[in-house]
This record gives C-alpha cells, sequence and structure tokens, in this order.
C-alpha cells in the first residue's frame, strides 16, 4: 500500500509544475496571433462504430413496473466520457435509449417481470444501433455512497484527492490517482472519470475483456469485478443479455414492482454494434 501513496504523492506536482509552461504556451500564441482554428465537433467526434466490449456506465431515471408498459421508452445518459479505439469518444450525457419489451406483473404482485433491450447510442440526433448486456446495476445509494470520501478531510488536506470506494470495493486515490484493490493497481481516475480494464468475476459470471477489447474501460464508479446487483435487496437478473435473445435484460422481483429508483447507474457492454462491428458475448 506504501508504493501507492509513494505513487500518488509524487503525482500531484507534476500539475502544478505544468502550468508555467501551459500558461507560457497560451501568452504566446495570443502575442503572435497564432492560435489553432477549432475544430469542428462532428469531425473532431465522428463515431463510426462501438466495439464490442466497450462499457458504458449509465445513470438511469426511474423506472417502476406499474408505471411503464411494452413499446414505452427509457432514457439513460452516460455517466463519463468513454473513449474509443478511433480516437473519439462518446461525451458524458449522450443518451442512451432503451424500450421496454415486456412487462409481467400477476395480479398478487409477486414475480413480476420486466425486460428492456437498450438499443441505441444517441450521437447529436443520429441514433447509433448497438445491443448491449447489463454487467453490473446499482441503487441510488449505492451511487451515492460511492461518491463520499472514505475520510474525512484535514486542515490541509484536498477534497479532491481524498479517496473513495467504488461500488464492488475498489478504492480510487483522489480524482487525479492510482485505482486499487488492496496493493494491486487497477487503473486511473482522471477529471474525466475512472478508466481500468475489467476484471472476470466468476461468481456473478462476468468475463474479463471480451472480443479483443483489452483497453481500459470508462467505469466511473464501478468496480473492475462489479458484477450483478448493488443495493437491491428483492431483485434478481434472470438475463443480463449476453446470450439469446442478445440485448435484452430481463428483471424479476421477487417481492412486489421492478422499481429502479431516479439516479441509480447500470454498467451497460456493448454486445454487439448494428453497424457490423461484430458481436463477442460476454457481459
Amino acid at each position: 500500500m506504501n508504493s501507492i501513496f509513494r505513487r500518488l504523492i509524487l503525482r500531484r506536482p507534476t500539475r502544478f509544475l505544468a502550468l508555467p509552461a501551459i500558461s507560457a504556451s497560451l501568452f504566446l500564441c495570443v502575442a503572435t496571433g497564432g492560435a489553432v482554428p477549432p475544430i469542428p465537433a462532428d469531425a473532431a467526434n465522428q463515431i463510426d462504430s462501438i466495439p464490442a466490449g466497450t462499457v458504458l456506465p449509465v445513470l438511469l431515471p426511474a423506472i417502476s413496473s406499474k408505471k411503464v408498459k411494452r413499446g414505452d421508452k427509457i432514457t439513460a445518459r452516460v455517466a463519463q466520457d468513454v473513449p474509443l479505439g478511433s480516437g473519439a469518444k462518446i461525451r458524458r450525457g449522450a443518451k442512451v435509449i432503451g424500450t421496454v419489451v415486456s412487462n409481467e406483473t400477476p395480479g398478487a404482485g409477486i414475480d413480476t417481470k420486466l425486460t428492456i433491450r437498450f438499443g441505441s447510442v444517441m450521437q447529436g440526433d443520429k441514433p447509433m444501433p448497438i445491443r448491449t448486456s447489463l454487467r453490473a446495476l446499482a441503487s441510488s445509494l449505492e451511487v451515492d455512497d460511492a461518491q463520499i470520501p472514505t475520510s474525512g478531510p484535514g486542515e490541509s488536506d484536498v477534497y479532491d484527492w481524498l479517496p473513495t470506494r467504488q461500488i464492488g470495493g475498489d478504492v480510487v486515490y483522489g480524482k487525479v490517482g492510482p485505482v486499487a484493490r488492496g496493493s494491486q493497481v487497477l487503473g486511473e481516475s482522471t477529471y474525466q472519470g475512472v478508466f481500468v480494464k475489467l476484471a472476470e468475476n466468476p461468481d456473478g459470471q462476468c468475463r474479463g475483456a471480451i472480443g479483443g477489447n483489452d483497453r481500459p474501460q470508462a467505469v466511473w464508479l464501478f468496480s473492475a469485478d462489479a458484477c450483478g446487483l448493488y443495493g437491491f435487496a428483492n431483485l434478481e437478473i434472470r438475463h443480463a443479455g449476453r446470450t439469446e435473445p442478445t440485448g435484452e435484460i430481463e428483471l424479476e422481483s421477487q417481492k412486489g414492482e421492478v422499481q429502479i429508483r431516479s439516479g441509480s447507474a447500470a454498467l451497460l457492454r456493448v454486445v454487439s454494434s448494428e453497424s457490423g462491428n461484430g458481436s463477442a458475448p460476454g457481459t
């Protein structure tokens, strides 16, 4: 663990040492009139396809089996920037559109089943068809807890440098620091989000890299091996969508309605891009 803290402390000064160089560059640019023309947004971030294996951390709206019916739309939003291998990225706040496939609500109010398919990511006004599986689902309380530092700030502490605990147990050592489990460094935290290589979770039947996509993934508040449900006592994932029917996520409540509060979060994983990027079943 000491090596993690040494690495964390040594990395902090680099942000401040870089400021004079950045300021000098900006001054030179203004003084000489040599400003680089901005690249048009569409050309700079054109997404042709989303590779199989890409993780989409999303914030969910309120979802209740008592209120939705087949065909209803559910709009989630990407919780942090998601870089793609092409150099483009899915921007934080991008809409991920889901559709209610079925809603089975028996009269007795038990064994309620709700099936949802998240089938497109919006790039501006243009939908990009995808198929996704569900790797992890966390309640709004779990999401809140993951954003609260594990220790209170001291007199000279900077709030952004305080450690937090991810959903699943990994520890993030500040906004610009390592992500670790014990003494093992798993990835890094940046001001654009948290990036780790996904770890296999045999207990939850979640895989590591799939489809040759072993890039660090955008996980936001989730751990590298986050898998399954967090904070949902009576809910069960009956079908994650990684096998046929691919892309269909079936949730079942053993008691009452299927209810997901606004502010809950999910880790969706692209099984295939409908634009022809191939498929690689696995959550």
